[in-house]
């Protein structure tokens, strides 16, 4: 037994590392989707950016982590054995299925993963009583709630903007009249969901929030948004030639900055606390103890908490995580022509669904190329509205304790603005739409392979223990390579090709 525990400490940690860089793959891909589908700087720009606000924001995470994730289990009940195989099982299944939806260019939330792949574990090997149910609709409520919130919320302000400014996010006359009340209000909700949500457990803010409610809240955002306003228009009218240029650009790249400081706050959690868990015992002395509750809360230092999010910033360099970020952008793209893949019945489906909503006019601006020729998917002021809307959205649950998911957040952003700009409207509609169906498809279903699959683990590892460990590397690593192959010609085929064909119309 002391083996065993051991041996599973060392691949905990071990595949803590990992995941890290799987979460970095998958979900803070996603960071970057609105600046890079813009143009407004090249991708591997606006992921290093992206990245040092991860690190930052990880480092002012919660320093004491809950490794049972809201008590979707109770580990008290649990023997040190059990607990061990259910924490290193997770890791097993979640760097597969992180690894797999990010080759194929899927964006899947972490947060939803780990939890279901916890709640799968826990009920194969402790029973249907040890997994707290309603724990698990409520985070399932909050995570629903976040994707409704953003995509309506996204929706709305995207439609309101538009009204404003139309298709001249770059024309000076409008951007003079628009943009100062138009960026203030993103200002203030950038401002307003950092400072008093993202990081209402830093001590400095609680005592400038605690100064803050002794007046009207709804007081101080009209405040804000009068000052920032008021401060863009002087802005613009000192840099009257110029300034107008880069208004929406920098709101657009603010949001990014803010977004990935909530992402390193509210998801580093979802990659640590397995591992940090199964150290914990391990240091503690595991086979001396009758439970797993010592594994239940852990202090981390914070060159911990900088080093993980080191190792996401380091995840969202690769090369799956440019395949994440190019699908997420094509399919709320504002071009014609895209490079996606959808099975056929999501874009009969999507058929059905454009033509009940029939012929629109389409508001986003005409598709066009940058000075690189490339193509640009998002005009500046949907990339603005992309990631203040889900910035505010992650830094609200995040300063609530709830693991929100940043790829749903995100996802539903660009939908809802690509909504709201009728982009769905034309050229190859069917296959944008087709493959937002899918994505939303694959939301639904990995939860259920997640609490099966992981299930099935933690009973192997649970029962064979030290060569039920050997028995799920051979088979995580075997996973591993047969999504490679498979992703790898699905790239090929579907991006590759397509974008050959069409060189001469633009470049992707």
């Amino acid at each position: 037994m002391w083996d065993f525990i051991i041996w599973a400490a060392i691949l905990g940690l071990l595949f803590l590392v990992w995941d890290c860089i799987e979460v970095g793959r998958n979900d803070a891909a996603n960071l970057v989707n609105a600046v890079f589908g813009a143009r407004v700087m090249k991708r591997q720009t606006a992921v290093l950016i992206a990245g040092i606000a991860v690190i930052a924001g990880a480092s002012f995470s919660a320093p004491v982590m809950e490794t049972a994730r809201k008590g979707i289990f109770n580990p008290s009940v649990l023997t040190v054995h059990m607990a061990l195989s259910i924490y290193v099982s997770v890791y097993f299944v979640d760097t597969i299925l992180l690894y797999g939806f990010s080759g194929f260019g899927m964006p899947v939330s972490t947060t939803a993963c780990l939890v279901f792949e916890l709640v799968g574990a826990a009920l194969f090997l402790a029973g249907w009583d040890n997994v707290a149910w309603l724990k698990v609709g409520s985070v399932t409520k909050g995570i629903i709630f976040s994707i409704v919130i953003s995509g309506i919320g996204s929706f709305l302000i995207m439609r309101v903007f538009r009204g404003a400014i139309r298709d001249g996010d770059r024309d000076r006359e409008r951007v003079m009249l628009h943009g100062p009340w138009i960026a203030g209000a993103l200002f203030t909700f950038l401002t307003w969901f950092m400072l008093f949500k993202g990081l209402k457990n830093v001590e400095a803010i609680k005592e400038l929030k605690m100064i803050v409610v002794s007046y009207s809240e709804w007081g101080v955002l009209a405040g804000l948004w009068c000052a920032y306003t008021f401060l863009t228009h002087l802005f613009l009218v000192v840099t009257h030639r110029t300034g107008y240029r880069y208004l929406f650009p920098f709101t657009a790249v603010l949001g990014m900055l803010c977004m990935s400081f909530a992402f390193g706050q509210n998801d580093l959690a979802n990659a640590a606390s397995p591992g940090l868990a199964a150290f914990a015992l391990w240091q503690s002395g595991g086979a001396m103890t009758d439970t797993a509750a010592l594994g239940t809360k852990i202090d981390i230092p914070i060159w911990a908490l900088f080093g993980c999010g080191l190792l996401m910033a380091f995840g969202m360099l690769s090369k799956y995580a440019q395949r994440v970020t190019r699908a997420a952008v094509n399919t709320g793209s504002q071009y014609h022509q895209v490079a996606l893949y959808a099975p056929n019945w999501c874009k009969a489906l999507a058929r059905k669904l454009l033509r009940m909503r029939g012929d629109q006019q389409v508001l986003a601006p005409e598709p066009e190329l940058s000075d690189a020729g490339k193509k640009i998917h998002f005009d500046t002021l949907r990339a603005s509205v992309i990631t203040a809307v889900s910035a505010s959205v992650i830094a609200f649950a995040s300063g609530h304790g709830l693991p929100v998911s940043t790829t749903y957040v995100a996802f539903a952003a660009v939908i809802g603005t690509g909504l709201s700009d009728r982009v769905f409207s034309r050229g190859n509609s069917d296959v944008k739409m087709g493959r937002a169906i899918w994505v939303v498809s694959c939301w639904l279903i990995a939860p259920l392979v997640a609490i099966v699959v992981t299930g099935c683990v933690a009973l192997i590892v649970y029962h064979l223990t030290v060569v039920g460990l050997i028995i799920a590397i051979g088979l995580n690593f075997g996973a591993r390579m047969f999504f490679k192959r498979r992703s790898d010609k699905h790239e090929q085929r579907f991006h590759a090709e397509p974008a050959a064909a069409t060189a001469g119309e633009y470049q992707e």
